[in-house]
């Protein structure tokens, strides 16, 4: 498909609560691949439609091969339990990193790309990623959430224990 600019912060539509999908078609089908290819080429995990200039309720995830890629179209958070903290960073905040605390486990309700809707449980990292991606359709950011900002070196410290 294509690659598609990253909007960054301070960017409007990063705070604005993104509108419903209501046509499944071709347009949306090459919307999420070209997603996904973006999310894929700037190394993430997830990529939300706000990340790409389109306000509309759309995510793609993607944490690891045995898990695939996760289309969430119109997500909700239906339940949610226990606590993580972790490191987070955003696509739309290069060399920006912090520690964030969200539910262990999360389960969601959303469409996928023929409009049918699934539920999805998730748990951990998975879990993290899902609703930081939620969070950007409300026009929420991770750097609200933030307790406590990391520096690159401290980032790659962590990540070599």
């Amino acid at each position: 498909m294509s690659i598609l600019p990253i909007v960054m912060y301070p960017e409007k539509i990063l705070k604005q609560k993104c509108d419903k999908v209501t046509v499944f078609d071709k347009n949306l089908a090459k919307l999420l691949n070209s997603m996904h290819d973006t999310m894929v080429e700037a190394d993430g995990v997830g990529l939300a439609a706000p990340q790409v200039g389109v306000k509309k309720q759309i995510a793609v995830v993607e944490v690891d091969e045995e898990q695939g890629i996760i289309e969430l179209i119109n997500p909700e958070i239906l339940e949610i339990s226990g606590e993580q903290t972790g490191v987070e960073g955003c696509l739309s905040f290069p060399g920006i990193y912090g520690e964030v605390s969200r539910p262990y486990r999360v389960k969601v309700r959303a469409q996928d790309r023929r409009g049918i809707y699934y539920e999805l449980e998730a748990e951990d990292f998975f879990a993290r990623a899902i609703q930081h991606e939620i969070d950007h359709l409300q026009g929420i950011l991770f750097t609200s959430k933030i307790s406590r900002y990391m520096t690159e070196e401290e980032l790659e410290r962590l990540e070599a224990e």
